[in-house]
């Protein structure tokens, strides 16, 4: 018996190291190991490895340098966004606008700040998971501090319209945040014509090293500190710097960034073969977000009659591993509250499955998944009673 094969198609929720980024980082964890708040000179080596990760990622957003403030991942870079204009803004205004599908590291920490006597306005979305730059516009009151729309949803692929958003925001002088840990290296970001004021990431959401990330503060934002100790990140987040990891953030978005268009045409060819065959094999399935305005890898399908976590588990056996929203939430009963926000009832939401591509996979990966996913929701129905209630036996016939 040979080794099974596995067929990964979750990079929505991590993406492995790739070897050109491990390479970059060694050194870091050995030879140059100074810290960089020391005088010597291989601490001068280790300042130096940051400052050249610095500008790796404000030449990928089209940033300044000092604009870029390394931290543990998107969630704080997310937290700090959020927490640190809330309170820096306080004595202006309570009012804080985000969108009904945000990653819960920032639903969480709006409810936070709901506790703390600040005001929040969750946006709706279309069926699609689109916000309507109009539904924004008709929010925002002489209270409103600070708007956070994500880029790209982590779930459904939605792209949102985030230069439009930031406009409407900018216009009534409110500053815009938004969550991109899902598009760096899928989309062209421009912080600057994109009217963006902070940007959150996270390396291994790009073949990166997981626990590093970054957030974007563009000059002039008025902020609080959300970590507090010693003057590392020029006084701005306290705690000793993960140099190696730093290292691998700045190699691991000069890679990902050096051929968008390049990369999205690959990946999306796949998506597109991928997501044709299981609507062709398998009755009763539905896309969920945006058909065209989506992330170039993102699968998001729900199947009638079909229980998410089950469906994991018998694809996990033929050796696919997927998930059925944010890795985040993936041990949750609970039915996804982006699926919910489009309007999918709760029943048809329970059965969404998200497949998302990226550069591991390959023509015969797609292959092996569109032969064994309509093998296992075929046999899911077969044991379901509401399938057998509904009259559509029969509908997904395959050997």
């Amino acid at each position: 018996m040979g080794e099974k094969r596995i067929v990964y198609m979750d990079h929505s929720a991590t993406t492995y190291t790739k070897k050109e980024v491990l390479e970059a980082m060694i050194p870091y964890y050995s030879e140059h190991f100074g810290n960089p708040s020391s005088i010597y000179s291989i601490a001068g080596d280790s300042r130096k490895a940051i400052d050249a990760a610095r500008a790796q990622v404000a030449k990928a957003l089209g940033a300044d340098t000092d604009e870029i403030y390394f931290t543990s991942g998107g969630t704080e870079s997310d937290n700090w966004a959020i927490k640190g204009v809330a309170f820096a803004n306080r004595k202006k205004g309570n009012h804080i606008i985000t969108s009904a599908i945000e990653h819960h590291a920032v639903l969480h920490t709006c409810k936070y700040l709901e506790k703390e006597g600040f005001t929040v306005t969750y946006l709706p979305v279309d069926r699609y998971g689109m916000i309507d730059p109009a539904d924004l516009e008709k929010a925002i009151t002489e209270k409103t501090i600070l708007v956070s729309v994500m880029f790209a949803n982590n779930e459904i692929g939605t792209i949102e319209p985030i230069a439009e958003l930031g406009a409407v925001a900018h216009n009534h002088k409110v500053y815009f945040h938004t969550d991109a840990v899902q598009v760096i290296g899928n989309v062209q970001v421009d912080v600057k014509a994109q009217n963006i004021d902070m940007l959150s990431l996270s390396a291994h959401k790009f073949y990166g090293p997981k626990g590093i990330g970054a957030l974007y503060i563009k000059k002039g934002v008025k902020i609080d500190n959300l970590i507090h100790g010693g003057g590392q990140e020029r006084k701005r987040r306290a705690g000793t710097e993960n140099i190696a990891g730093i290292v691998g953030l700045g190699k691991a978005i000069e890679l990902a960034t050096a051929d968008i268009d390049g990369h999205n045409r690959r990946i999306q060819g796949m998506r597109d073969r991928l997501l044709q065959g299981i609507l062709a094999k398998i009755p009763g399935a539905y896309l969920n977000g945006h058909k065209e305005k989506r992330l170039p890898g993102n699968i998001n399908v729900s199947f009638e009659f079909i229980e998410g976590e089950s469906m994991l588990l018998w694809l996990d056996d033929e050796g696919i591993c997927a998930s059925t929203g944010s890795a985040c939430t993936s041990g949750s009963l609970e039915p996804s509250h982006v699926l919910l926000a489009t309007g999918l009832p709760v029943e048809i939401s329970h059965g969404s499955l998200r497949l998302t591509l990226g550069d591991i996979n390959t023509e015969q990966d797609v292959d092996f998944v569109l032969e064994v996913l309509p093998k296992v929701v075929s046999r899911l129905r077969d044991m379901s009673p509401l399938y057998h209630k509904s009259g559509k036996e029969g509908g997904c016939d395959v050997q």
